[in-house]
Order: structure tokens, then sequence, then C-alpha cells
């Protein structure tokens, strides 16, 4: 079972940055820079940090590479330094050996959690996708994770995320299926089932902001009952991640007061999804979504470059100039003078 302090973290709701490989130009593991990221993450203030994810990159596994012992060792290391409460979250990947295998590392390492992506399983039934999640879940806490198929993601009903919610070491999902329909059938799901430990984060990069101001309503057992996004697990947040935490802060406080939505915030949420927009290459079917945040990371001197595991992966024709377009419409959304005061400690 999950740490108490760590579980009631979670549930308050916090920023959880989904961690960036950092590599040399040899495409290398650059350890230097990987530590100074999570330092940086950590300064920047926020609750938790997912390694091993999506954005880590998925081709750590491969046993050519064979960097994801070596990434989650780094990662929890200085997580455990903190002075603080911090959540640490493993991704968990691949079909049952795999996963098993995988879970096993992260909590033996000491981190708290399994972020369960279901992709290696696109034919899988749903008997079968239950029964693997019960097996990861008997080794460590899991956060469920919906990934949009753009990226290799599946559809998964309600009736999926029903039985889900069944599961008893379920502690939050990750809901980014990019999808208002898909969305509100994992929150329904959830809600109906009267699971109310169970944290719901928006990985819906189109729609942060929205998320964890909306309050969603439904009927259990005759009666209405509202549940909340209550924080996010983001690739976008690895990037202007100090402004990000300021923005969680004042969006919690807003959504907690049940204060009329103003029109600047409305302009906030349109400004991060058009920044995402940039980031993550929307415009080219997410090609770049990885490249791009590099990219971020590489002007503000945290990455020497953009460079990731597979070499035909980097920015899209156009993908730098949007990034900079984003840079100069929305400064106020950007951490630069926070890094610069505090890059050279991060890289000692």
């Amino acid at each position: 079972m999950m740490d108490p302090d760590i579980h009631h973290l979670l549930r308050e709701g916090t920023v959880i940055p989904a961690h960036p490989l950092a590599l040399t130009n040899a495409r290398k593991l650059d350890e230097r820079r990987q530590r100074a990221l999570t330092r940086y993450y950590l300064a920047a203030g926020v609750g938790g940090v997912a390694v091993g994810v999506h954005t880590t990159q998925f081709a750590i596994r491969d046993p050519t590479v064979a960097l994801l012992e070596p990434v989650l060792q780094l990662g929890i290391e200085e997580i455990q330094q903190a002075n603080r409460t911090v959540i640490a979250i493993a991704g968990i990947c691949g079909e049952r050996s795999q996963a098993i295998r995988e879970a096993e590392l992260a909590r033996n390492l000491g981190y708290h959690a399994g972020l369960l992506s279901l992709a290696a399983m696109p034919d899988a039934s749903m008997d079968e996708l239950i029964e693997h999640c019960c097996a990861v879940a008997e080794i460590m806490p899991v956060v469920g994770f919906y990934l949009q198929p753009a990226v290799g993601g599946r559809v998964l009903p309600t009736a999926f995320w029903s039985r889900f919610a069944e599961i008893e070491n379920v502690v939050a999902i990750k809901i980014a299926p990019f999808n208002r329909y898909q969305t509100l059938d994992v929150i329904r799901a959830v809600t109906e089932a009267g699971r109310e430990d169970i944290a719901l984060y928006t990985g819906n990069d189109d729609n942060i902001v929205m998320d964890l101001l909306t309050r969603f309503a439904f009927r259990r057992e005759g009666k209405v009952v509202e549940r909340r996004i209550v924080g996010g697990l983001l690739g976008h947040w690895s990037v202007w991640t100090e402004r990000v935490v300021a923005q969680f802060r004042e969006l919690r406080d807003l959504a907690a007061s049940g204060a009329a939505i103003s029109q600047e915030t409305l302009r906030l949420a349109t400004a991060v999804t058009d920044a995402n927009a940039a980031f993550f290459d929307a415009a080219n079917g997410f090609r770049g979504c990885i490249a791009g945040l590099h990219e971020v990371l590489r002007r503000q001197r945290l990455l020497e470059g953009i460079w990731c595991l597979d070499e035909s992966e980097t920015l899209s024709p156009g993908q730098a100039d949007e990034i900079d377009r984003v840079y100069r419409s929305y400064p106020e959304l950007a951490d630069d003078s926070f890094i610069d005061d505090q890059r050279d400690d991060w890289l000692r």
C-alpha cells in the first residue's frame, strides 16, 4: 500500500512533470544534465516527478539501450534528497512479464506508484486488460493511464474504467485521451464506482487549465456527486515548470473558492493550449513532441541538445518557428530567469 503522506498529497492534487531524457551528442545518457533536470523540477516546487514515461522515451527499455534502470535510479536518488514529500512515479510498459519486471524494479528502487501503459496490448480483450492491471497492482500502487490513440493508446470504454476502479491498489488515473467524451467516460466511471480515494489527474495537454477548473457532476445512488481533476501529470509541465507551479496553485484556489472564472483565466487557458501546440507539434500529428520539449530546455541551457534515442525523432519543419512565436506571445509563461539564477548549481 502507499505511504499515507504520499497518498494524501496525491489525492490533494499537485504538479507532476513527466521527466525528459538528457543525452549527449553521441546519444548516450548525460547523467549530469539528467540530475540537473530533476533538481530543476524540485526547486520549482513540484509535488511529484514521473520517470520512465513517454517523455523519457520508451526506447530506454530496448536491450541495446538499457537505460531504464539507470534513469530510474538517478531520478529516485534526487527525489529522496528533497527535504519534503515528493511523489515518485515510474512508467510501466509492456505485456505481462515485462510490466511485472518493471513494477518490481520500480518498487525495489523506492518509487511510490507505477503509471501503467496499456499501449503494448492493442488487441487484448477487456478481461485480459483487467487481469494485467491486477497483476501489476499486486506489486505496487497503480496509476491508470488513458493514452490518446494518436501516440499509441487505444480507446477504453466506460465499462473498462468501471472495472479498473474496482482494483483496490489503484491510487490515481492520468486522463490523457485528448477527447472530452473519453475524459468524461473515466470520471463518470470512477464517480459511479464510489472510489473517492482515486485521484484524477489531467494529461490532456490541449485542455489543461479547464480540466483543473471544472467541477464534474454525476449521479450515484440518486444523489449528485461532484469530482474534480486535482492535478496534472504532463510532459507539457516538464518545461516552464516554475511558472506552472504558480499557475497551478492559483487555479486550485480558484476552483476551491467556487468563484466565477474570469476572462483573464480563460485567456490563460488559451495561451497554455497554444504553447502546447508548438511544444508538442500538434500541426504534424505530435511527431516532434519530445524534441519540442528538448528544444525549450536546450534554449534554457539545461540540455545540451535536442537529441533523442531515435535519430529520426527531431523537430518538424516550422516547429522551431512556432516555439519562437509562443515565446514572444506569452513571455509571462516562461521561467528562463528562474533557471538562469540556479542552473549552475543544478549542473554541479
